[in-house]
């Protein structure tokens, strides 16, 4: 789906990391932000204490990107999902979801789903879920408190256990060997400018990570790549996945956690709670395992 790729967010805070730079104070190119004046409150938002006495939260939640959040036979589920219904669940309220389409970068989803609004049609969510959390990138959106941190993500890779028999690839080995990306993501991007182009008449691009397992698993292809849970969520018996070393990445690993508008910072709190707790008792950890996903505590805790 060209740019509208399902993890721009990522891509749009990793790629400029992709290989190292001069590395500055952190917000040391810092510009403030404008913020939303005289809006109402359904523009913006609403309080802790609004939503409980009404009843509802409000999830935004990226469409059509499983595991995570994605709609089936007119269920919306996924990771996310559950996630956000532990939420509410704590606060003592309904979970309602708004299954959003990705923008053209995290700070425009941010701006149209948390602090502002779209330009036609929606309004903004009290959270929105699946935001990775990037600390330089957190200082200069100050419109969004970036809170609930769940999971660590990484890149992987995924291969034909038959393909592979003793050594899963690394990236190296797609000098010779066929290997499955969804186009425009990071991975495609990393693969895409390994060290002279090597790789590039052995990379297969598909519209999403999921039709990418899907081909690997037809023995389309001998591997694919990308964010570890897209890829165990298309796992078979046929088929492992490992995270190898990354030559020349300087962030291959990133935490999702949720986001929030600025003005509301008691439900922010409330939310931070919530997803701890939830960190704490083995909830979280409980939804990664149905879904069959490898759950990674965040270490920024």
């Amino acid at each position: 789906m060209g740019r509208m790729i399902k993890y721009v967010f990522v891509f749009s805070l990793l790629a400029t990391a992709l290989f190292s730079g001069p590395v500055l104070a952190r917000c040391e190119d810092h510009v403030p932000q404008p913020k939303p004046q005289n809006a109402s409150r359904d523009i913006v938002g609403a309080d802790l204490d609004t939503i409980i006495d009404r009843g509802y939260i409000e999830f935004a939640a990226y469409e059509d990107f499983p595991p995570w959040s994605f709609e089936r036979d007119g269920t919306i589920q996924g990771v996310d999902i559950e996630i956000g219904k532990l939420i509410a669940s704590d606060l003592g309220v309904e979970a309602r979801f708004n299954l959003v389409a990705a923008g053209e970068n995290l700070e425009a989803d941010l701006r149209n789903w948390i602090w502002k609004g779209p330009l036609i049609n929606g309004r903004v969510a009290n959270v929105m879920l699946h935001i990775p959390y990037d600390s330089e990138f957190a200082c200069r959106v100050e419109q969004v408190v970036f809170t609930g941190q769940y999971h660590d993500e990484e890149v992987a890779i995924a291969y034909r256990r038959d393909a592979y028999p003793e050594d899963p690839p690394v990236p190296a080995y797609f000098r010779f060997d066929s290997v499955a990306v969804e186009n425009d993501s990071i991975a495609d991007f990393y693969l895409s400018a390994f060290p002279g182009g090597q790789l590039s008449r052995n990379i297969r691009r598909f519209k999403t990570a999921e039709k990418a397992m899907e081909a690997l698993a037809a023995g389309e292809t001998m591997a694919a790549m990308g964010p570890r849970g897209q890829l165990e969520a298309g796992l078979t018996p046929d088929l492992g996945v490992h995270a190898p070393p990354l030559p020349g990445f300087a962030v291959s690993t990133w935490t999702n956690g949720v986001a929030v508008h600025f003005a509301y910072r008691g439900l922010s709190y409330a939310v931070d709670d919530a997803i701890f707790a939830a960190l704490q008792d083995g909830r979280i950890a409980n939804i990664f395992a149905e879904y069959g996903l490898t759950h990674s505590p965040p270490k920024l805790r």
